[in-house]
């Protein structure tokens, strides 16, 4: 008797089909969990072929999760997209603008080394004049890739693009013990400030802090754009530099390096060699919100008055369903307003790279969710995910609007300190 397959459980009962951010766009039932089930079913019977015009639906899905929270049957929609994904990426033909836009974006972002050479030349871009001279003269017109890469590159000063982490950081009075950073790729290369953000409130709270310097990317990038042999190389080498740390717990402030790492029996459940070292690993796994709202506060928290409104990422919501901690933590902030934003559980189009592969489906998405966020009137915007503060900030710009927004741990970093709120550019 052939082994049950995931796709099997789907009972098309249609739950999935309000919270689906592309069904919400489109009303096209192939651009529905559910229609992508299917999808996947005749992909594996064979009954459509991979070269099919079909596949651009599969390559539509956010990746969002959405749909595991609403499915009553308890349908692993991941499983069954991430196996798609790697069937698609590995026979399915593209184009040739295609297949240059994904070697490029896979050539620089699971590097971090790489990344940080290119926020110094977009440090450079930008002092120069040369940003301004590329805009005034329209050049950025003959490449809709370049342009949002334009648009979503934030302005660094020089001593963030050449900052570094310390290896370890001492636990501040008594030590309750060491944990391990994941630094993460686009966070370290372009938010310098959450990582040092995070370091501080650990050590302050009684923590030790060890950031393996040699750390490369988790993998997270490559498995969900179907690269899986690539996603396995980059989270072994991970979790091999993690795994000598010494420390009882491995911290991610990045919602979508913490969901695929806290889930890694995804990635190996075909290398019976790696499968339990992978499960071990991923227990130890903790957003870092999730695990500070676990402990008790020792630190006194300054009043920082002002309305903020909390993004949930998909990945952090969703995928590792820490909801309440963020809020929790931001609620301990004295004179703080903490305002819900309407459909908060609907993706903000970023997710991952899709808002540079797939541009009009993210800008259209995101456009509804940055309506929400104005409605709320908030002068501030929390958000626990780099690629969703880029790109939310990118399309408030380009309406005109200027709405600050940091890391929940940016802020609560500041209430430590006494500090203002921090107004990064971006």
């Amino acid at each position: 008797m052939p082994e049950r397959h995931p796709v099997d459980d789907c009972v098309h009962c249609g739950f999935c089909l309000p919270v689906c951010p592309t069904y919400l766009a489109w009303g096209e039932e192939m651009d529905s969990p559910r229609g992508r089930v299917d999808l996947v079913r005749a992909l594996r019977e064979g009954t459509l072929a991979p070269t099919s015009n079909a596949i651009v639906h599969l390559d539509r899905c956010l990746g969002c999760m959405a749909c595991l929270a609403a499915c009553p049957s308890g349908v692993r929609y991941d499983l069954i997209i991430e196996e798609a994904r790697g069937l698609v990426e590995r026979v399915a033909p593209r184009s040739r603008g295609q297949r240059l836009r994904r070697r490029l974006l896979f050539w620089l972002f699971p590097y971090p080394s790489r990344l940080r050479v290119a926020a110094f030349f977009l440090w450079l871009y930008r002092v120069s004049g040369l940003r301004f001279l590329v805009r005034t003269l329209g050049l950025l017109r003959i490449s809709r890739l370049l342009r949002q890469m334009d648009g979503l590159a934030p302005e660094l000063s020089l001593r963030e693009v050449t900052a570094a982490l310390p290896p370890v950081t001492a636990a501040q009075g008594e030590r309750r013990g060491r944990v391990a950073l994941v630094a993460g790729c686009v966070q370290r290369a372009f938010f310098p400030s959450v990582n040092a953000a995070t370091i501080r409130i650990l050590s302050a709270e009684g923590f030790e802090v060890v950031v393996p310097p040699l750390q490369g990317c988790c993998g997270a990038l490559s498995m969900h754009s179907g690269r899986l042999e690539e996603a396995r190389r980059f989270t072994r080498a991970l979790v091999s530099t993690l795994e000598g740390a010494g420390a009882d717990f491995v911290l991610v402030n990045a919602a979508g390096c913490g969901s695929h790492l806290k889930d890694l029996s995804l990635l190996f459940r075909d290398d019976p060699d790696s499968a339990e070292r992978a499960a071990a690993f991923s227990r130890r796994v903790k957003d870092v919100t999730e695990f500070l709202a676990g402990q008790a506060p020792r630190q006194k928290r300054h009043p920082l008055p002002g309305k903020v409104a909390y993004h949930s990422p998909c990945h952090l919501g969703h995928a590792q369903k820490v909801q309440e901690q963020p809020r929790a933590l931001l609620r301990q902030i004295p004179g703080l307003e903490l305002v819900e934003v309407p459909e908060s559980d609907q993706c903000c189009g970023s997710a991952g790279i899709y808002n540079l592969l797939e541009v009009s489906a993210a800008n259209e998405i995101g456009a509804r969710k940055t309506k929400n966020i104005l409605s709320t009137g908030a002068s501030y915007l929390a958000s626990a995910n780099p690629g969703c503060t880029l790109h939310v900030q990118r399309l408030l710009r380009e309406q005109g609007v200027e709405l600050p927004a940091a890391h929940p741990l940016e802020i609560l970093d500041a209430s430590l300190r006494g500090a203002p709120l921090p107004r990064r550019k971006a």
